[in-house]
């Protein structure tokens, strides 16, 4: 990440010296907050059941958008669509003071949904020039569900908070390019640029419970894609050629030692190979072999050791071979969201008194990544949080050793139950808005 960031805390601070001096604890609403959540949750679960069973896939959220854009207009929001594409961005002014961004994705997977729900996805689109299943199996559907409870909560509530509401919808996280689609098209040019921003995350942990971390709380994401040439030939005669396959064999296991022994193992770093792609029949030596892959990290330094291992490994695995130099692109993807420090500090005490302080409480970055750090690097101090959407039996069952696993992120079986998940994911992002708008 930029070292700039690393004064953000700071800069926090200068941002709001009006609205440090005059900004009240948001717990005081809480239970204002909770009442209307659940007042409002059957409709809130009725958008959820029917964004989950008509997921759209990146860049293709029509529909979806078109839903939001609907219900944010009813609430008194002045709404822009087709914003990078396909998404919107929300604004509710009431008087002055900051102005705070809140982000839902739209998107879904293109995977078959294997749930079993009544309310299970049968959509089916086209992606990468085939026909596939698409599913809603990263959560995104709770999020846009919460994100318009934590909506009309606030509008509700108007009386006890000045400043701007900034709600965006954003299309393409999954393929981490949505946020970079929305600010190239003018999102903080012709919008106002946040204060603060805040996103949640469903996470397979017990619902009920908010999860963060202070600094680091996804990956660095690269992907890598290399093909290694050599000379084609019969298989029989491997002397006549110059086999590719060999020369990608050895990249993927020497690669590793990058990680095991060139990384600090304190440190956090996986390089992943995902597809190797090389010949037809087993009698042939081909020409080349293309091999695919992600990068994953926190530190830039680790980031930096990672690229240079895989291109370094990759040259020399070809020149052990008298091979051509391969052709080596490595793709930079979502960079690591660092929180806040300020930002969390405040809004922690806030959902501690709310939630409980056992049901709040830090825990570890992701290893996945995620685009809302492009906002932050535009140098919007933000926060990032997970919210738990599974029974909390069923979570410590899956803990025990033999215990039945849950459903992760991005597996056809992941399924949210949605009360009271939707209903922590609104408050909890209701009153992290509150916190900073408070007057």
């Amino acid at each position: 990440m930029k070292n700039t960031l690393a004064c953000l805390p700071l800069a926090l601070a200068a941002v709001f010296p009006a609205m440090a001096a005059k900004a009240q604890d948001g717990a005081p609403l809480k239970a204002q907050v909770a009442s209307r959540i659940n007042a409002m949750y059957p409709q809130l679960e009725t958008v959820y059941k029917d964004l989950h069973a008509h997921p759209e896939i990146a860049f293709q959220e029509v529909r979806t958008a078109a839903k939001l854009a609907g219900e944010m207009r009813a609430l008194g929001f002045d709404v822009t669509e087709g914003v990078g594409k396909t998404g919107l961005v929300a604004i509710f002014k009431n008087g002055p003071g900051p102005t705070v961004m809140v982000r839902t994705e739209l998107d879904a997977l293109p995977m078959e949904e294997k749930t079993g729900l009544p309310y299970a996805s049968k959509a089916r689109t086209r992606s990468g020039g085939a026909e596939t299943y698409v599913m809603h199996s990263c959560g995104h559907d709770i999020h846009m569900a919460s994100w318009l409870g934590a909506a009309r909560a606030l509008v509700e509530l108007k009386s006890q908070w000045q400043g701007s509401l900034m709600f965006i919808a954003q299309p393409a996280e999954e393929t981490v390019s949505g946020a970079k689609a929305m600010l190239e098209d003018g999102l903080f040019k012709r919008f106002p640029k946040p204060d603060v921003a805040f996103a949640l995350h469903s996470w397979p942990t017990a619902h009920g419970t908010v999860g963060y971390n202070v600094g680091a709380v996804s990956s660095n994401s690269d992907a890598l894609e290399i093909v290694f040439k050599g000379r084609g030939g019969h298989g029989s005669a491997p002397d006549k050629a110059l086999d590719p396959i060999t020369i990608a064999a050895r990249f993927v296991v020497d690669v590793q030692t990058v990680v095991s022994r060139e990384k600090d193992p304190k440190e956090f770093g996986v390089v992943t190979i995902g597809a190797i792609q090389g010949g037809t029949v087993g009698n042939i030596i081909p020409d080349s072999v293309l091999v695919r892959g992600t990068i994953r990290s926190y530190s830039p330094a680790v980031r930096a050791k990672l690229l240079d291992g895989v291109r370094r490994v990759a040259n020399a695995s070809a020149a052990m071979a008298g091979a051509p130099a391969p052709d080596v692109e490595l793709k930079s993807g979502g960079q690591a969201i660092i929180n806040n420090d300020a930002l969390v500090r405040k809004t922690e005490a806030v959902l501690k008194d709310a939630l409980g302080a056992a049901n709040v409480g830090l825990i570890a970055p992701m290893t996945a990544s995620e685009d809302f750090s492009e906002y932050v690097n535009q140098g919007v101090p933000g926060m990032f949080f997970f919210t738990g959407v599974y029974p909390a039996k069923a979570v410590a069952e899956a803990e025990t050793a033999g215990g039945k696993p849950l459903a992760f992120n991005h597996s056809p079986f992941y399924a949210p139950v949605p009360e009271p998940s939707i209903k922590t994911a609104a408050q909890a992002m209701s009153l992290a808005v509150l916190s900073a708008l408070a007057r």
